[in-house]
């Protein structure tokens, strides 16, 4: 009997110390964090160009300006424009975003020829600050680089940039 009440009365201790443990304890809920995500609004485009007899680049940056350098010739064909690729970021505001970009890709036709496609710069540049509303979009410019008509034949050539958003 001694045994059994003094582990009855250890539980009411423990308990009791529980119970005042848990009046003092004060909870805050915390509205849950905003999941990071990223939507591609637009894809990159170069625009018609044409190539003259040895290679050259076609840059648009994030402002949506073309450069051609080389031998290269604007085109001003309707129904081609060239813009940057875009993308919206939603995260908690205040989080730093910087960017990863990928190595040198090749684009290629389906009738053969490739041509390097190199990740340019973003606006806003790195590292980006979410805003307050907790969404912002990023431009991303990109580079074409040609060698020779031989190298790379006329006609529609596709391809992928490779971005990585890292949350900080």
């Amino acid at each position: 009997m001694i045994l059994a009440f003094k582990r009855s009365r250890l539980l009411t201790f423990i308990c009791g110390g529980l119970l005042f443990l848990l009046s003092h304890l004060s909870l805050v809920a915390q509205e849950p964090a905003v999941p990071f995500s990223v939507v591609t609004i637009q894809d990159i485009s170069f625009g018609a160009f044409f190539q003259g007899s040895s290679g050259g680049t076609v840059t648009v940056s994030p402002d949506g300006t073309r450069l051609l350098s080389g031998d290269m010739i604007v085109a001003n064909v309707s129904g081609f424009s060239y813009y940057p690729a875009i993308y919206e970021l939603e995260a908690e505001p205040g989080t730093l975003v910087f960017i990863l970009k990928g190595s040198d890709t090749g684009m290629s036709r389906s009738n053969g020829g490739s041509i390097s496609l190199q990740v340019g710069d973003s606006e806003p540049g790195f590292p980006i600050i979410v805003p307050p509303s907790g969404r912002i979009q990023v431009r991303m410019g990109g580079i074409l680089t040609m060698e020779n008509p031989q190298a790379n034949s006329s006609g529609d050539y596709s391809g992928s940039l490779e971005v990585t958003f890292i949350q900080e």
